[in-house]
């Protein structure tokens, strides 16, 4: 694809490196950016800066957060002896969706896969173990996708605060094997979270 202008091919490269966006979706959005008045860019060039000055991780549970701790965390009516362990900030939006689950979360930053050079040290799951130590915790729900990177990282998990007398439950096979959470629909996905299982009982099958 050959541009006429170097701004533009620069700009339709910067937009391509975004997941899923070709150079041809790439190529609309620059078109697009064009065709909007000065204001409008400047605001999407302030959010976008935005993204990276004045957001940070919760100290805590480590989602996205304007401040130091999340509001989740905050909230004195969520069940904080009920930690789900989740993916990323998307499965998030995904479970509070179905507003059927009250308690906390436990965010990993990703999933075990050697394939990627991702590693246990890669994740928050020390910070996990940590929050274990407060004695406050009494479940884990391990909320991962139904692949093979999940299952082996909701198994290492398990493997690691075994030592603890937590309960630890995974969300039930609502989500078949294969799918990622944030693509569950919210009454298979809240169906899922209701009727968790003990963890060790899929280790049995």
């Amino acid at each position: 694809m050959e541009f006429s202008s170097k701004i533009i091919e620069q700009a339709v490269d910067a937009f391509s490196q975004l997941p899923g966006v070709g150079k041809k979706t790439a190529l609309r959005y620059v078109l697009h950016v064009i065709k909007q008045d000065k204001l409008q860019v400047d605001q999407l060039s302030k959010l976008v800066s935005q993204l990276k000055t004045d957001l940070r991780f919760c100290s805590k549970c480590h989602t996205i957060a304007e401040q130091e701790v999340c509001d989740i965390c905050l909230n004195p009516s969520r069940d904080e002896s009920t930690v789900c362990i989740v993916q990323d900030y998307r499965d998030i939006l995904a479970i509070e969706n179905t507003g059927l689950y009250k308690g906390h979360y436990h965010v990993l930053g990703g999933l075990i896969s050697p394939l990627e050079g991702i590693t246990p040290s890669g994740l928050n799951i020390e910070t996990l173990v940590l929050k274990l130590d407060s004695g406050k915790v009494k479940e884990i729900i391990l909320a991962l996708n139904a692949t093979m990177e999940g299952e082996t990282t909701s198994f290492y998990i398990f493997r690691k605060i075994a030592p603890y007398n937590i309960k630890l439950s995974a969300i039930a096979r609502g989500i078949a094997v294969g799918d990622e959470l944030e693509y569950a629909d919210e009454i298979t996905l809240g169906r899922s979270i209701l009727n968790r299982v003990p963890f060790d009982s899929l280790l049995k099958k």
